[in-house]
């Protein structure tokens, strides 16, 4: 039993430095880990054999990553962010669900695939990686753009259908099983008990549960974790499966003040987990059949680069964009995301298509992804060479500024602390006509300030996987008022903590922060902080001028009453 315990150990210990080693190459390439661990996975297969053990070991960590990956879709879609996508967002990321389906259906009809293979293989080709978006997007400081906006809005779309996708795979497919009629009613009443569940807590419990957990934020990652396992589990055994357990209860926690501090913190768990999920699916191609596809590969994979670019170049030029904006947006369609994997995979685990609709996506998968991030990358020059071409469709007339998109407010400053010291500053920088963004790790203060009708969230300065989710792209100004040890900032070198972290993010505008004593500003200043505030020296300052003033004054008044006395 040691022995083999052992063995899986090592063999999963050379497979993750097999990984990071493939990865690191990946990345001089700009390719997305994705790439890599799939590479990794198909190498793995082919030359070496794992155990039983191994392979179980692997396989539950590729489950518990897929939970927990859908627990953080789950978590961002707040529903209320429907009513603020704006229609651009809406109609091109429905017209790119409806146009990829319906083409890829027929495409799929007419390269000789059955009918159940051919709808699967379409719906799968229909979503588009968030994750390598918004990182490629934040990268090339685009994000904030209207074509970037524009983007992050349908791919929000894109993730309402993959939520629509999941249900319906878990009712219809699962239903349509053994049992049959019977089934499918026993899954739709575990789905509209779910539903009945769902409402209840997100009422009565999500808010004050975490709240109460967020007091110590080593049991809110634990506690995600777990809520997302365990949904996940309660789920599959209700007939719904794990992936819409996962989902269920992201949604769940999604209208709570600290989605946004859960996903940071269990962001870099999701993607360890989901290495193992992609060494899996790599591992299970079987290259002897991989030569069958590659035409189809081929075709499928030119119609997602070209084919979904052009029609949301063709939806808002309708909706009177002009074409550089609609090209700059539609490159972003033109790859299919890990979700298109999970979702062929559970059409095998439910028995609608064989394995080797996997190896046809998967082939898919890589080459439009590989293929697209040099596209965005390289969006600009791609534009000037296909802007004779896209000539025809340039007859857009609607203005278009930075400041057209899905609703978001503008911001000048981001504050962090929001404690005696922080609230006076929030106060008063709004007094001043300024736009605040007010954020604090204190729930309790979150909620202060939300109450007095201030900006603020919560949030961990300490957590760089937050900064994602700020707009540092529209902020001048980012003040931390907060006390010097509480961020990731050296004793002995400032460079190497959150001043490196902001740079990392492309933030562009001023810092400011908080220091104990000249020593301390010294070292802030020489990290590249362009404005050291010490509050205690400031107060007293302020405390001596009123002393000397009140003094002055009751000086003044002394005299004159001795003058009208004489």
């Amino acid at each position: 039993m040691v022995a083999g315990t052992d063995l899986i150990f090592q063999e999963i210990a050379w497979l993750l430095l097999a990984a990071a080693a493939l990865g690191a190459v990946g990345a001089a390439l700009r390719q997305p880990v994705i790439v890599s661990f799939i590479a990794i996975g198909i190498v793995s297969g082919a030359l070496f054999t794992t155990g039983t053990g191994t392979d179980d070991q692997i396989h539950f960590l590729a489950e518990l990553g897929i939970a927990l990956l859908l627990f953080l879709v789950g978590l961002k879609l707040d529903w209320r962010l429907v009513r603020t996508l704006g229609p651009v967002a809406v109609a091109t990321g429905l017209g790119q669900v409806v146009f990829t389906s319906v083409a890829g259906f027929l495409i799929g009809l007419a390269l000789g695939l059955d009918a159940v293979t051919s709808l699967y293989v379409a719906v799968a080709l229909t979503f588009s990686s968030t994750i390598i978006i918004v990182k490629l997007l934040t990268d090339k400081r685009e994000l904030e753009t209207l074509h970037g906006q524009i983007a992050l809005g349908f791919l929000i779309v894109q993730d309402i259908f993959v939520v629509v996708a999941m249900v319906a795979l878990s009712t219809l497919g699962i239903g349509a099983g053994e049992g049959g009629a019977g089934s499918l009613v026993r899954t739709l009443g575990a789905l509209v008990g779910a539903i009945v569940f769902l409402v209840l807590f997100v009422r009565y419990l999500a808010d004050p549960l975490v709240e109460r957990l967020a007091r110590t934020p080593e049991l809110l990652v634990i506690f995600g974790i777990g809520w997302a396992a365990a949904a996940a589990s309660v789920a599959d055994v209700a007939g719904l499966g794990k992936e819409l357990g996962g989902l269920i209860a992201g949604v769940s926690l999604g209208s709570t003040a600290h989605r946004d501090m859960i996903s940071a913190r269990l962001s870099s768990m999701r993607d360890f987990l989901l290495l193992f999920f992609f060494l899996s699916i790599g591992a299970a191609l079987d290259l002897s059949t991989l030569g069958s596809h590659l035409g189809s590969a081929v075709a499928f994979s030119l119609f997602v680069l070209v084919g979904n670019p052009l029609i949301v170049v063709l939806i808002m030029a309708w909706m009177g964009y002009r074409a550089r904006t609609g090209f700059l947006a539609g490159l972003t369609v033109a790859q299919i995301s890990e979700f298109s994997l999970i979702f062929i995979a559970m059409g095998v685990s439910l028995g609608h298509v064989d394995q080797s609709a996997v190896g046809l996506v998967t082939l898919v998968g890589l080459v439009t992804i590989a293929t697209s991030v040099y596209m965005i990358t390289y969006s600009q020059q791609l534009y000037r060479w296909a802007q004779p071409l896209l000539a025809p469709f340039d007859f857009g007339r609607r203005p278009e500024g930075p400041g057209e998109n899905v609703g978001e407010r503008p911001t000048d400053v981001i504050l962090f602390g929001l404690g005696r010291f922080g609230g006076e500053l929030l106060v008063k920088l709004e007094d001043a006509g300024m736009q605040v963004l007010g954020v604090d790790v204190d729930p309790r203060a979150v909620r202060e300030w939300r109450s007095k009708g201030r900006r603020v969230r919560f949030g961990d300065v300490t957590e760089q996987e937050f900064w994602a989710e700020l707009p540092l792209g529209q902020a001048r100004w980012i003040v931390l008022a907060v006390p010097y040890g509480t961020i990731l900032l050296t004793e002995t070198d400032a460079r190497s903590g959150l001043l490196a972290a902001l740079r990392s993010h492309t933030f562009s505008g001023r810092i400011a922060i908080t220091a104990r004593d000249d020593a301390e500003g010294r070292r802030l200043g020489e990290g590249g902080t362009d404005l050291v505030l010490y509050p205690f020296a400031a107060a007293a300052s302020a405390a001596v001028k009123d002393i000397i003033d009140l003094d002055a004054d009751m000086v003044s008044f002394g005299r004159t009453s001795e003058g009208a006395a004489a």
